[in-house]
């Protein structure tokens, strides 16, 4: 850690979420004080009243958008929120945006625009989709996971190791101000293959089938979510899962120094705590 921060605050958004509570255990790790940023603690990314308490007297901030980057309205708030934080005095900003979305690149412009110090980290879909969220009851309960990927190959990132980067990121000075890093697992696997190695490390009968992105569109709405929010996931699935994002990112080398942690660790370790027990 650099002497500029050792004392930094850093607010977490999401910070009992997939992403921001990692982020926050391993920005503690790094010796940062965290001032967690959820609506449990009274802050609302919908809320702009909000905002100024969280922010007043932080040094940086980790910024990740709730129920999807591409989301309608993300790029307006993430603009919002970063040009508040500036006038704050909270420079140093980190996005998580997503890898290959089209329409992440508008959030990640409202950040480059807002005259902050900024850093995106661009991740590949997470392996703890698989343990954490929806998913993961439909697979516990069902023993079946329904979803549109088809047969294409995905870099499950570990969640873990994009705290970590970010923790190295904030405690690194202007070593990874202006830059984006893109992260991922360190090899290729289909949602089925996915899938067979929580079934090996469960010992249980475990099986995917892939839909259409419209016939999930409709199970979402079913599920109630709502109908704005199911037509973003849906032209999200559509983008993210035609293959353009089979191949891997070297980020996590980078700025860590050490391989990214393997789907078959994640799904070992999670089966050890029960997560797909019924």
């Amino acid at each position: 850690m650099t002497e500029n921060t050792r004392n930094m605050t850093v607010v977490v958004t999401g910070a009992s979420g997939r992403t921001g509570s990692r982020v926050a255990r391993s920005a503690q790790a790094a010796g940062l004080t965290v001032r967690a940023a959820s609506r449990a603690r009274g802050f609302d990314w919908g809320d702009r009243s909000t905002w100024s308490q969280v922010l007043r007297g932080a040094d940086a901030a980790y910024l990740v958008y709730p129920s999807d980057i591409g989301a309608p309205g993300a790029a307006e708030a993430v603009g919002a929120l970063s040009r508040e934080a500036v006038g704050a005095g909270v420079r140093r900003l980190v996005l998580l945006s997503s890898r290959g979305q089209d329409r992440a690149r508008d959030a990640e412009e409202a950040l480059h625009a807002s005259g902050a110090d900024w850093t995106v980290v661009r991740a590949a879909w997470f392996s703890q989709n698989f343990s954490e969220g929806p998913l993961v009851e439909e697979l516990r309960l069902s023993g079946e996971l329904v979803f549109p990927a088809g047969e294409v190959r995905e870099p499950f990132v570990d969640v873990r190791d994009i705290g970590d980067v970010v923790a190295t990121v904030l405690t690194s000075g202007d070593t990874y101000a202006g830059q984006t890093i893109t992260v991922s697992g360190p090899r290729l696997l289909t949602f089925g293959e996915a899938v067979a190695e929580i079934a090996k490390a469960t010992g249980r009968e475990l099986t995917y089938r892939s839909v259409s992105a419209k016939e999930y569109g409709e199970r979402l709405a079913g599920f109630g979510v709502p109908e704005a929010e199911v037509g973003a996931l849906v032209e999200a699935f559509e983008q993210l899962l035609d293959g353009r994002n089979a191949y891997l990112s070297d980020g996590i080398q980078q700025v860590l120094g050490h391989e990214p942690r393997d789907f078959t660790d994640f799904a070992r370790e999670a089966a050890a705590e029960e997560t797909w027990e019924v």
